[in-house]
């Protein structure tokens, strides 16, 4: 039977049209269905067309249906794959903007901090619709997730519908691990690593080609080149001993360290607030594409893609085994890290399914930092599920880069100038501000 999938928030194109050209490269599935969901007609129109002339360039005959009826897109289907960005440019920069008065820095704001913290409490009321069509039309579907923040929104769908089948998905330990190689000179498919943590903060705690530990080949290329050491990463694992998977300009953001010390962002090389750039510029790259597409009617495949999801699909499909890096709700996997919390962690993914593998115990310095990610997750999830606003300021509090930067004051009075600013998309009970 012809497997339907549905991308949920299509208009995110640049997304899309990696992801398609990813699934319709697979022999096995160039004739799946394709469902397009996307709130602004105009974006679902220009995601129609990349998919259209994605299949072309890849020989693929999929058949294709767009609608702004997300309970009509999720009828009968297999696979749905979340890209949705509540709120927009505009949630983006009141995310970062705001904070900054305030003397808060971030610089993408998407997975914690304060900008995580409102970015999932506004994502919030979409994933409970979502869960909700998903339980009345296709209540085995596979719900793909990309949208951050990863690890918020994980533990809020195991919160909200743990009926469902949910893996948040995320290229960072791919990629992390493509550069460490490349760095090293071996090549990365002839590599075994392991990787665990959570979403944004996991590490490499394995790294071995032909059973040689390369940790030493990176040390030995850090000590020939210093400035390999300006960057958060090389910082962090100088200092924990393990490789962290996300890149610096996010993982500067989830400790305290680094960005309330201008001494070291200036060390560091830390790019503050260049976020609201970079989507304007991605912005103006979708509207290049659509250009594009409307002259030349057909567009070439990424072959540097290598998203999860068509690998997900492909091996729920065929039974082609394979592991890769899933977020999943904590249930004894780690055991040094609280349960009931997603986690990242190695998942065997074959015709029965996902199976994600038990870690045991993080290094004790590697599960400490986890834990002080993992308090604003469970914070924000908390405030949303016991409807209680103060929980959201409780969660800015413990926040790592937002507790060494503001005071107890600061914080409260920031969470009520954001839940001004994002009050309409706000879950009801959360549209308050909060007076001690």
């Amino acid at each position: 039977m012809t497997p339907t999938i549905v991308i949920i928030g299509a208009g995110s194109a640049q997304f899309t049209r990696e992801i398609l050209g990813d699934i319709l490269t697979f022999p096995e599935l160039q004739s799946v269905r394709i469902v397009l969901h996307d709130i602004d007609p105009q974006r679902l129109k220009t995601a129609e067309a990349i998919t259209r002339a994605t299949a072309q360039a890849a020989g693929a005959n999929p058949d294709v249906l767009t609608t702004t009826d997300r309970r009509r897109a999720l009828e009968d289907a297999d696979y749905v794959i979340n890209v949705i960005q509540v709120g927009g440019f505009d949630g983006i920069t009141i995310d970062l903007t705001l904070p900054e008065k305030y003397g808060l820095h971030q610089t993408v704001g998407d997975t914690l901090g304060v900008g995580g913290i409102f970015r999932g409490l506004r994502t919030f009321p979409v994933l409970d619709q979502i869960a909700a069509d998903m339980t009345a039309v296709c209540p085995d579907a596979w719900l793909l997730n990309y949208t951050n923040p990863m690890a918020i929104n994980v533990t809020y769908l195991a919160a909200i519908a743990p009926h469902l089948k949910v893996l948040g998905l995320c290229h960072s330990v791919h990629w992390t691990m493509h550069d460490l190689c490349e760095l090293v000179g071996v090549p990365l498919d002839e590599v075994d690593y392991w990787s665990a943590g959570v979403n944004h903060q996991a590490w490499v705690l394995r790294w071995e080609h032909n059973g040689r530990n390369l940790y030493p080949l990176l040390d030995e290329r850090i000590a020939a080149n210093p400035e390999l050491s300006r960057h958060v990463r090389m910082d962090m694992y100088r200092r924990l001993g393990y490789y962290p998977s996300e890149s610096s300009k996010h993982g500067c953001e989830y400790v305290p360290w680094y960005l309330r010390h201008p001494d070291e962002v200036d060390r560091l090389q830390i790019t503050v607030g260049a976020h609201i750039s970079i989507t304007e510029q991605r912005m103006a790259e979708l509207k290049s594409l659509s250009e594009e597409l409307e002259s030349v009617g057909t567009l070439a495949i990424d072959t540097s893609s290598t998203e999860y999801a068509p690998q997900v699909i492909h091996s729920l499909e065929t039974g082609t085994p394979r592991v890769i890096a899933a977020n999943v709700v904590n249930d004894g996997l780690i055991t040094n890290l609280p349960n009931g919390l997603a986690v990242e962690v190695p998942t065997l993914i074959d015709a029965l399914g996902a199976h994600p593998i038990k870690v045991g115990d993080l290094p004790v310095q590697l599960a400490a930092l986890n834990r002080s990610f993992l308090g604003p997750v469970e914070l924000t999830v908390r405030a949303a599920i016991d409807q209680d606003p103060r929980l959201i300021r409780a969660a800015a509090m413990v926040d790592p880069n937002t507790a060494a930067t503001l005071t107890v004051d600061q914080i409260w009075a920031l969470c009520d100038d954001l839940t001004v600013a994002h009050e309409a998309l706000l879950p009801e009970s959360l549209r308050t501000t909060v007076k001690l």
